[in-house]
């Protein structure tokens, strides 16, 4: 796919400026990669919980610009989506799932508290490449299809594992709706008229970076 072919063209070019902005003299830059796992959930459909497992893997290079002000961009492919298995003790036999794939682009403004720890917040664009739907083991083939450009809200910390390997942990919900239509038909996000589905998502990740910064 063109815009699989592209994200890793664009990532490999900005892990290979992070190592490059790391390396040189003026200390402000840094940059590396970092890979994870996701639970995410969608608001909007009749599943609460975040049940669904999903990849997360990318690219970064930041700017520090004073002390404690970090300014990051980041490059990674997203894996979102929803999940629904049956319970056979309850006699339960729905079974769901939503698979869906983007590139995103967070850019992320950073505030150090100490050496070992810092906070992020800020927006993300996401890029749909596909997605996957079934119900009770049957594809959805002619369903909702998700928007093609979505916009999110992101906030965490990081943890400082050694001079070069962090722990993040963030969240990631969307401020616009990826489909217009809501099984609950209440869900409401951003601006008067946004009813529909949302992702909301929780990430857990390893950060590796090229410059030591303590």
């Amino acid at each position: 796919m063109l815009l699989m072919k592209n994200f890793l063209y664009i990532l490999t070019v900005l892990v290979s400026c992070s190592s490059t902005l790391s390396g040189l003299q003026a200390q402000e830059f840094n940059g590396g990669m970092m890979a994870g796992c996701i639970g995410s959930q969608v608001a909007g459909d009749t599943y609460n919980g975040f049940h669904k497992a999903g990849i997360f893997a990318g690219g970064f290079v930041n700017y520090q610009f004073t002390d404690r002000s970090i300014l990051q961009m980041e490059l990674e492919f997203f894996q979102k989506g929803s999940r629904k298995n049956p319970d056979y003790e309850k006699n339960d036999l729905d079974q769901y799932l939503f698979r869906v794939n983007y590139i995103e682009m967070p850019f992320l403004y950073q505030w150090k508290l100490n050496e070992r720890v810092k906070f992020e917040a800020g927006p993300s664009a996401g890029f749909f490449i596909s997605y996957f739907e079934e119900k009770n083991e049957e594809e959805i083939k002619q369903g909702n299809k998700p928007a093609a450009v979505t916009l999110q809200i992101n906030a965490g910390f990081y943890i400082f594992l050694t001079k070069h390997l962090i722990f993040n942990f963030r969240t990631n919900n969307s401020m616009l709706n990826i489909r217009s239509e809501s099984a609950t038909g209440d869900v409401l996000r951003i601006f008067p008229g946004n009813y529909g589905q949302f992702n909301d998502c929780l990430v857990m990740s390893l950060y590796y970076q090229f410059k030591e910064t303590w």
